[in-house]
């Protein structure tokens, strides 16, 4: 079969990461706003309130669990594929896609299944016991979401495969149609039928249904890198091929859990010492508050990471086919862009944290949830630049084959740092301290990757590359 993905190789850049990165922006976005939309809707029913908004929270990272696995596998087949079409291995490129689909399917099964059988102690390890309300919904919801994880995880992973063959546009179009469809069903099964937690997990689950099927019509319709019947196995040295390049995707992802969970257990800790928060009627308060506070943050890492990850089929190409001065050109709009994001979120976070909050339902609590909610946004996120560069550092560099590099860097933020951090200042800072360990995380972290984005511009000042 011709390889039809050559325009990537000719056309404009600036073009090229506008077909690519814009569809999969809105992908991720879109992907995001399953959790966050429940959240909204159960922030605003009067009878779940701030404990549906902190169960939402404890089930929110082991919802990112199956998302980084996901991306992985989809996420390492794109860049393989793109790597391969460039250097005109097409058949290499297939056996990966059948490869990728056998394995998304495979893990999604094994979650599901751990999922189900530990739901308890897992929801306990990630600060569930907080308050029994709290806990009693987090049960509920979490059950429902479960379910689902096969459905998501395939939906996901395909995603980026999808955008590899060449269609970044049906790839949006999949994952926007099921996001709509849990917008339509959530304020009806929260308020009409007054379903609750299980409303809305139902109604992402049924989303997430949508935009599984959308993905199986089109693997059946590939373009470029269709596999045949035989493709449909494990190949074990393509799969390893496959999550080495995936593996960045999946610690962006995953750190986020290990975050999520030192920062719950410190939240519930040391809330547990606070004047106003040792009181059980507000003892759920940090936790919802941060909750909210990394929705947001999900929103614009998810432009950022969407950005990013939309011009992997573009570098990766580019990279097999030797054109590393195209590939300079990119990676320079790329961090500029990703600067430009970052600032703007800035100013949103700092100066309009009142109305952000308003959006989950802070009418309906008390001052002493708002007055921790501003201090949460304007300390939290004061560092959204450096974040936004950091997290294009850390694609770029696994797009270009730079697996290592991009792994151990993105190793050091999202544990080292950032788990690290979140366990050790609020020893000496209290709930503070939890909130200054994502700033202190991305100041450091750029120092390091200020240095490996000047040696990767040194790397690609000449033609001929050299792809790991």
């Amino acid at each position: 079969m011709e390889n039809t993905n050559q325009f990537l190789g000719t056309e404009r850049v600036g073009k090229l990461m506008r077909r690519y990165a814009v569809p999969c922006i809105i992908s991720l976005l879109v992907g995001a706003l399953y959790n966050i939309v429940d959240q909204i809707f159960i922030a605003n029913a009067s009878y779940l309130g701030s404990y549906g908004n902190a169960a939402n929270t404890v089930v929110f990272p082991l919802t990112v669990v199956a998302l980084a696995i996901a991306v992985m596998i989809g996420d390492g087949c794109c860049a393989f594929v793109s790597i391969s079409l460039g250097k005109g291995e097409v058949g290499e490129a297939r056996k990966s896609v059948g490869s990728a689909v056998v394995l998304s399917v495979a893990s999604s099964l094994v979650l599901t299944a751990l999922y189900l059988i530990f739901a308890d102690a897992i929801i306990s390890m990630f600060g569930g016991t907080v308050n029994e309300e709290t806990f009693h919904y987090a049960q509920e919801y979490f059950f429902y979401i479960s379910l689902g994880i096969p459905f998501y995880m395939f939906g996901q992973a395909m995603n980026p495969v999808i955008r590899a063959d060449g269609n970044p546009r049906f790839a949006m179009i999949s994952t926007l149609a099921g996001a709509v469809l849990n917008i339509i069903l959530d304020p009806i099964f929260i308020f009409e039928c007054k379903w609750g937690m299980m409303g809305a997990a139902v109604a992402t689950v049924l989303g997430q249904i949508v935009t599984a099927a959308l993905s199986v019509w089109y693997l059946c319709r590939m373009k470029t890198v269709k596999p045949g019947k035989g493709d449909f196995r494990l190949h074990a040295s393509l799969c390893t091929r496959m999550l080495t390049l995936g593996i960045t995707s999946f610690l962006s992802q995953i750190s986020l859990v290990a975050a999520m969970a030192a920062i719950n257990n410190m939240l519930r800790k040391y809330g547990a010492l606070d004047e106003i928060f040792s009181q059980e009627q507000y003892a759920q308060i940090p936790m919802a508050v941060v909750g909210i506070v990394m929705k947001f943050f999900q929103i614009v890492i998810s432009i950022v990471v969407g950005m990013a990850a939309g011009c992997i089929p573009v570098v990766g190409y580019n990279m097999g086919a030797g054109k590393k001065t195209r590939v300079r050109e990119l990676f320079t709009k790329l961090l500029l862009c990703e600067a430009i994001v970052g600032a703007v979120a800035l100013v949103l976070a700092e100066g309009f944290p009142r109305q952000l909050i308003a959006v989950f339902g802070a009418a309906n609590e008390s001052s002493y949830y708002t007055d921790f909610a501003i201090k949460a946004f304007r300390t939290y996120l004061c560092m959204m630049v450096l974040a936004c560069v950091n997290k294009a550092c850390f694609i770029f560099l696994q797009a270009v084959g730079k697996a290592f590099s991009s792994t151990m860097l993105s190793m050091v933020r999202e544990v080292v740092f950032g788990v690290g951090f979140a366990l050790l200042l609020p020893r000496f800072f209290g709930l503070d301290g939890v909130l200054y360990s994502m700033p202190v995380s991305d100041v450091l972290t750029f120092v390091i990757a200020a240095g490996m984005i000047v040696k990767t511009y040194r790397e690609l000042n000449t033609e001929g590359a050299t792809v790991l």
